[in-house]
């Protein structure tokens, strides 16, 4: 068992297309099964409209699932009250996407970072501007920001204050939910070494979600690539970078730009046929409820053949990895 433990997890949304139609079933998270260790940086990546963030919702109990296991150190989320389902919300903490959203507009950023250590009774009143200052210290920032509201800052500097106010109650966890996408480039990569710092210093676990695999490369130790609600390529980042097995994941890295860190290049140079086939993704990711018949990547697949558009592939291990792809 993993330190989180995911398994065939699945959450459906009820919807109506039209106001007198027939209700049907929007499959966002379909049949999912993963670990996270303790420790360890596991990266979950895909288009949007994947359900990597709806994952991150099931994961922190913002949203309950259709059905499946969710286990954090080994007892099941979902059974979890009172203080248990406190201690569980202390251990797991969320770096949102957009850090001006999950600011609160009114509240200085000493108000903001010493919120959590108030509501859980980290510390006393008299040590928690220092403690404050400490953390914000860890991400960069000077104290000279504790009576500053978020209006003031730039977009990485906000994501800095949100890094802050998920480290102060020292979580075990932290779900990272495309924390990135947000910033200019060249803000994405001080961020990134920052939680990189962060995460060797203290082994805080992370399930780093996003849709870019060149930060995922730097950042990740495992990948799973998702599609349409379900995982179709499960690796280690070192392999999976080495040698894509799916043509999705294949054309998904041929497709990301090079980010340089620290001096050196992360990114897939990719096969030409790969590169060849990258305008594939531009076509249109087919719609959760209308999930196409067979393998749901067949209509942008580059290498289809007679039994994708029919039958499911399942997801299977070869050579180390998992896999749902018919062409082994």
């Amino acid at each position: 068992m993993g330190f989180l433990d995911i398994v065939d997890l699945k959450k459906y949304f009820p919807v109506k297309r039209r106001l007198f139609s027939e209700q049907e079933l929007l499959r966002a998270v379909d049949g999912v099964t993963f670990s996270v260790n303790e420790g360890k940086v596991f990266a979950l990546v895909g288009e949007s409209g994947s359900g990597k963030s709806t994952v991150a919702r099931l994961i922190l109990r913002l949203l309950p699932p259709t059905s499946g296991n969710i286990s954090f150190q080994g007892r099941e989320i979902q059974e979890l009250k009172k203080d248990s389902l406190k201690a569980f919300r202390k251990s797991v903490q969320i770096i949102f996407q957009d850090p001006f959203a999950s600011l609160n507009p009114r509240m200085t950023v000493l108000d903001t970072v010493s919120e959590p250590l108030k509501v859980h009774h980290l510390v006393r009143r008299s040590e928690i501007r220092d403690k404050v200052t400490e953390l914000l210290r860890s991400v960069g920032l000077d104290d000279d920001v504790l009576n500053r509201y978020p209006h003031e800052f730039s977009g990485g500097q906000r994501q800095r204050i949100c890094i802050a106010r998920a480290l102060a109650v020292s979580p075990k966890l932290i779900v990272a939910d495309e924390p990135l996408s947000a910033l200019d480039v060249s803000i994405q990569a001080q961020i990134l070494n920052i939680l990189q710092q962060l995460q060797k210093q203290s082994g805080i676990s992370f399930l780093f979600i996003s849709h870019d695999l060149r930060v995922v490369q730097y950042f990740s130790d495992e990948i799973a690539v998702m599609y349409l609600g379900k995982i179709v390529e499960h690796a280690k980042t070192e392999d999976l970078f080495r040698k894509p097995m799916h043509p999705y994941t294949n054309l998904l890295l041929s497709s990301a730009p090079k980010l340089r860190v620290r001096g050196e290049e992360y990114g897939f140079s990719g096969s030409s046929e790969a590169e060849q086939m990258t305008h594939r993704l531009d076509a249109d990711v087919p719609s959760p409820i209308d999930i196409p018949s067979g393998c749901p990547f067949h209509p942008r697949c580059p290498k289809r053949f007679e039994p994708c558009d029919k039958v499911v592939p399942g997801l299977r291990e070869i050579s180390g990895r998992l896999i749902s792809c018919h062409l082994y």
